[in-house]
């Protein structure tokens, strides 16, 4: 008598068949049914981090806090005791006010501790640190950042940054000689980086609330704005159409940007109103002697110059008129 066993298939057997065991079908598990009620199981509880208590011991060694900030502070600049803070087991940082000039509202901050079941305590940190209320100084920056306009001298050379919000791309050369000569002709790039639309709006915003802007005092009391000028000479690109240089020797803002609604006193078609020329009045020499001759018809001989014309003053001689005399300087 032979005894046979069958021998099925993992892959087609249904009680092996994913798709048909009850463990795995979603519609026979309890996870997913919403119509079976699975029982709760334990539930974990998460344990809140202990706070530390503050040690007896560590908190009682005022007097070894003390010292310990007296040895590398300056003589005179520990001061009274303002309290203690448990930072961990047996771990106690105490914290005494600090009398340096110049540091109002700063600390003196000791750390003491001390081993498990031990009674004698140590100091394990010394250090200076800032309160609430203490003065501080500002947040360090890179000198890169720290500069400002006006601060770049003739020397000097500012850092190349990569990515630069005010830059954008360029145009690139494609290897084509008549292409790259056409762009450089009609756009005039060329360069790695050209200014980007975030780049032109700040520098037009800050040119035109500068001082060549519409609302600087000369602008105020201009007669014409530079858009109406001869010397006015628009910049390229985009900002042409509210910016331009002067071109003006005369003007305060020569070789300057200069806003379209900009203007002075140096305008190509203003002028000023010019006085009546009134008539010059004569004018009269009296310091200046000149000689004068007064003589009659008949002029006198040199001879009789001082006897004749005193007799000829009285009128005795006939012909002569009377009162003529020889004025000489």
């Amino acid at each position: 008598m032979s005894v046979t066993q069958e021998t099925t298939d993992p892959a087609t057997d249904p009680a092996t068949d994913p798709a048909t065991d009850p463990a795995t079908d979603p519609a026979t598990d309890p996870a997913t049914d919403p119509a079976t009620e699975v029982a709760p199981g334990p539930v974990k509880r998460v344990r809140k981090p202990r706070k530390p208590t503050l040690d007896a011991a560590t908190a009682a060694a005022v007097d070894l806090a003390r010292e310990a900030a007296e040895e590398i502070a300056e003589p005179g600049t520990v001061g009274e005791h303002l309290g203690a803070v448990a930072e961990g087991d047996r771990l106690v940082s105490h914290t005494f006010a600090c009398l340096l000039p110049g540091y109002r509202g700063w600390r003196w901050t000791v750390t003491v501790t001390r081993a498990s079941r031990a009674r004698n305590v140590t100091v394990s940190e010394v250090c200076l640190l800032p309160g609430e209320d203490a003065l501080q100084p500002p947040v360090w920056l890179p000198w890169s950042e720290r500069l400002r306009p006006g601060d770049v001298g003739p020397q000097d050379t500012l850092p190349r940054k990569a990515d630069d919000p005010l830059l954008e791309q360029g145009f690139e050369a494609t290897g084509d000689d008549d292409v790259d000569a056409v762009a450089l002709w009609e756009l005039g790039l060329g360069r790695e980086r050209v200014l980007s639309a975030q780049g032109r709006d700040e520098a037009a915003a800050r040119w035109y609330e500068g001082d060549r802007g519409p609302r600087s005092e000369i602008a105020e009391h201009a007669k014409a704005p530079c858009s109406t000028c001869g010397f006015f000479v628009p910049v390229a690109g985009s900002l042409r159409q509210v910016f331009g240089v002067c071109a003006n020797e005369w003007s305060p803002e020569d070789a300057r940007v200069v806003s379209v609604d900009h203007g002075c006193g140096a305008h190509s078609e203003t002028d000023v109103e010019s006085a009546a020329e009134e008539p010059s009045a004569p004018l009269i020499d009296d310091l200046s002697p000149d000689g004068l001759e007064l003589f009659g018809p008949d002029e006198l001989a040199p001879d009789d110059a001082t006897g004749d014309a005193t007799e000829g003053a009285t009128g005795d001689e006939p012909g002569q008129a009377p009162g003529a005399v020889e004025a000489t300087s």
